[in-house]
C-alpha cells in the first residue's frame, strides 16, 4: 500500500469517488457490488491501492458510467506504472513540484498566463537561478541547483518527439522585469523568441496598453488532460504549486483564459513587440 501517492495517483482515486458519488452508491454499497470490503474501496479513492484497468471498467459498469472516453483515459492511467525522471528528486524536492512535472509530462496541451514571470519552462538556466534566489526564506546554494536543474528538465516537453502544445499569454509586465540584470534579462528575451518560433509554440503578450483584464491578479497554468473531466490547473503561489480541479473551477479558469488570450496581440505582432524590448536592455 502507498503511504505517499503522487498527484497523478491521487487524481485517479478522486475521479473514481466522483464516478461512484454521481451513481449515489457508499463506499460499502460499491465494495459489495465489486465484492470487495468499504475499506478497499477507500483505498482505492485515497490512491493508496493500485487498480487494474479491468477493474477500473468493473466500477465503470457498476457505476453506469457510459463516458468510454472517461473510461479508457483512467484506464491509461492506472496501466501506466513507469517511475519518472522527477522520481529522482523525491527526497530533495517538495512533492508539488513533482507533481507539477508529472502533469505536464502526462498534459495533452499546455495554457499558461503570466503578468509578473516568464513560465518555468521557457526560462534560461541564469533567470531561473535568479529567481530561486529571491525565495524566502532563502533557499542554501545546493537547493538553488537542485531547482534549477529540475526546472531545465521539466523541459524537455519542449523538445520530445511529440512535443507538447503550448499556448503562452506574457503580459508586458513580466517582459520588463529584469531578474539578474540587463544582460540576464536580455537573452531570457531572445530565449523566449527562439521558442516561438517552434511550431507546437504560441507566444502572445499583453501589453500595458491593454488597460485591466480579469485574471490579471494571478500566473495560471491549464493541463490539458486526454478528456475534459482530467483538466488540471496550477496556479503558482509563494509557497508552491496549488492543483484545481472542479467542474466550477476549471470552467472558471477557462474563462479566464479566453479573455487573456483574446485582448493579447498576434503571434508575430507579440514577436515584434518582445525583440523590441530585448533591444533596449
Amino acid at each position: 500500500m502507498r503511504t505517499h501517492p503522487t498527484g497523478r495517483q491521487l487524481r485517479f482515486g478522486a475521479e473514481l469517488r466522483k464516478l461512484r458519488e454521481h451513481a449515489g452508491l457508499t463506499a460499502t454499497e460499491a465494495g459489495r457490488l465489486l465484492g470487495v470490503q468499504q475499506n478497499q474501496i477507500s483505498n482505492m479513492e485515497a490512491g493508496r491501492v493500485g487498480v487494474s484497468p479491468e477493474r477500473v471498467r468493473a466500477l465503470a459498469g457498476h457505476y453506469s458510467c457510459a463516458d468510454e472516453a472517461l473510461i479508457a483515459a483512467l484506464c491509461e492511467m492506472t496501466a501506466d506504472r513507469t517511475r519518472g525522471w522527477w522520481d529522482e528528486y523525491r527526497e530533495i524536492l517538495p512533492a508539488p513540484l513533482l507533481d507539477l512535472a508529472e502533469v505536464e509530462h502526462h498534459a495533452q496541451r499546455l495554457r499558461t498566463a503570466v503578468t509578473v514571470h516568464i513560465p518555468g519552462l521557457f526560462q534560461t538556466v541564469e533567470h531561473a537561478r535568479e529567481v530561486f534566489r529571491q525565495d524566502v526564506p532563502t533557499l542554501p546554494p545546493p537547493e538553488i541547483e537542485h531547482r534549477v536543474s529540475f526546472r531545465v528538465k521539466r523541459q524537455t516537453v519542449l523538445y520530445r518527439k511529440q512535443p507538447t502544445p503550448q499556448h503562452v499569454v506574457i503580459h508586458e509586465a513580466a517582459l520588463r522585469m529584469q531578474f539578474g540584470g540587463s544582460k540576464v534579462a536580455r537573452a531570457q528575451l531572445e530565449h523566449l523568441l527562439a521558442l516561438s518560433e517552434l511550431p507546437d509554440i504560441s507566444v502572445h503578450v499583453i501589453p500595458f496598453a491593454a488597460g485591466s483584464f480579469a485574471g490579471s491578479g494571478q500566473s495560471i497554468y491549464y493541463s490539458h488532460g486526454p478528456v475534459p473531466q482530467l483538466d488540471t490547473i496550477n496556479l503558482d503561489q509563494s509557497h508552491g504549486p496549488v492543483f484545481l480541479d472542479t467542474d466550477s473551477q476549471l470552467e472558471k479558469y477557462q474563462v479566464l483564459l479566453r479573455r487573456m488570450e483574446t485582448i493579447a496581440l498576434g503571434r508575430e505582432e507579440s514577436r515584434s513587440f518582445i525583440h523590441t524590448i530585448a533591444l533596449s536592455l
